[in-house]
């Protein structure tokens, strides 16, 4: 296991803002196992916190509370686990320190990476040091080639070079980190809705040519990447089987690979390759 990034001791109690799926837990769960202490705060109402039982909940337009209760919690490092649904920014309830960051969040609320950036900016100015989830976790982090016994074969291979290619224009535009190609052609981009709905999107879309639908998952060109690295488990592979894709493409050094031995003993039953590449890009 990593240490934490800046050269920090890992010692260093761990505040985890947790949204959904599993990785507040195996945060959690690591910061067990290496006798690290954390702490771990989620916002009311904005999407199920279900991989662990956080130690406080806070409104998340009321800004001054997060930066209370991590202060309360002599928490040193931060990092943010989870998606979590965002609420229309005229519905928050924001307090005074909120207000204050009000012309930056309205300028960057419709864009995921502008607004993590926002927020983290905000988390290291109150003296915070913000890490991602791979310096707690590294061993999630995707190493190049095939995941399981399957691999891409040529027709594949060349869609997931047209998807590096159209995620890698798309990137500027702050769009999303998913794409889905059939044959050369982009069946779908990701984007509010995430991977799993875009999976279902193009279940129906894509046609009888031999070559299946891939999927391909990156991290944004620039992207902040201590927050919001694409991640793949197996419920991923179990909806694109489901839909009738060939496979799944992700950036080794640039995706987490959720639970990762049942992800590969489900790729490998349904038919599925997982493949981490080095895009050229």
């Amino acid at each position: 296991m990593r240490s934490a990034s800046h050269g920090t001791a890992p010692t260093a109690k761990l505040a985890i803002i947790a949204g959904g799926g599993d990785l507040p837990g195996l945060l959690v769960a690591a910061c067990r196992d290496s006798g690290r202490e954390s702490f771990v705060l989620a916002y009311r109402g904005v999407g199920e916190v279900d991989s662990v039982v956080p130690d406080a909940w806070v409104d998340i337009g009321r800004v001054g509370d997060t930066f209370a209760a991590l202060r309360a919690a002599a928490c040193e490092e931060v990092v943010l686990a989870g998606p979590i649904r965002r609420p229309k920014l005229s519905a928050l309830k924001l307090d005074g320190r909120g207000r204050a960051m009000l012309g930056r969040l309205t300028r960057a609320w419709a864009r995921d990476d502008a607004l993590l950036s926002v927020i983290v900016a905000e988390l290291e100015s109150e003296g915070f040091r913000v890490v991602g989830a791979d310096d707690v976790l590294g061993e999630l982090l995707a190493k190049e080639g095939p995941l399981g016994r399957l691999a891409p074969d040529g027709r594949a291979t060349a869609d997931i070079a047209v998807g590096v290619e159209v995620l890698a224009a798309l990137g500027a535009l702050d769009i999303g980190q998913a794409v889905v190609v059939q044959g050369g052609r982009v069946l779908g981009i990701e984007a509010a809705e995430g991977t799993d709905a875009l999976i279902d999107r193009c279940a129906e879309l894509h046609g009888d040519d031999e070559a299946r639908p891939v999927l391909v998952k990156l991290p944004k060109p620039g992207q902040e990447r201590r927050v919001d690295l694409p991640a793949v488990g197996v419920t991923t592979v179990v909806r694109a089987a489901a839909a009738g894709f060939a496979g799944i493409a992700i950036q080794s050094g640039g995706a987490l690979v959720m639970d990762r031995d049942s992800l590969i003993d489900r790729a490998d039953e349904l038919g599925l390759f997982v493949i981490a590449i080095v895009p050229d890009r």
